[in-house]
């Protein structure tokens, strides 16, 4: 599945670029709207996990540490972590694109521009 983000009316929306794009919108299969966008990955590795709405991402987090923490493994529950609100959505969808980006990424993060703001022409 190639999932892709796109900012519109301020909001994220998350297509599925595999399905076939609707002849009368030219737009492929909407899979999500949301104001802010949440990315959970491996900190020392930047694999990615989950991305979605906030409250659903911080929530699989919390169980996938739970659970991992249950089985002993303190190491990889303390690497769980989650990023949200107004990404830049080029920022984001890298993340779904390569492999081990979101390590980049957030090291980057105190110096991204907000995902929202749209550039003025002066």
């Amino acid at each position: 599945m190639a999932l892709q983000y796109q900012l519109k009316e301020g909001n994220y929306h998350l297509y599925d670029l595999s399905t076939p794009a609707s002849k009368v919108t030219g737009e492929h299969r909407l899979r999500l709207k949301t104001d802010t966008v949440a990315i959970a990955f491996d900190a020392s590795t930047g694999v990615l996990h989950e991305h979605g709405s906030p409250l659903r991402i911080h929530s699989w987090a919390t169980t996938a540490r739970r659970r991992l923490r249950a089985a002993g493994a303190l190491d990889s529950a303390n690497d769980i972590v989650v990023v949200s609100g107004p990404l830049p959505v080029d920022e984001i969808n890298k993340c779904l694109q390569i492999k081990g980006y979101c390590r980049g990424m957030f090291s980057r993060l105190s110096t991204l521009p907000h995902g929202k703001l749209i550039a003025r022409a002066h």
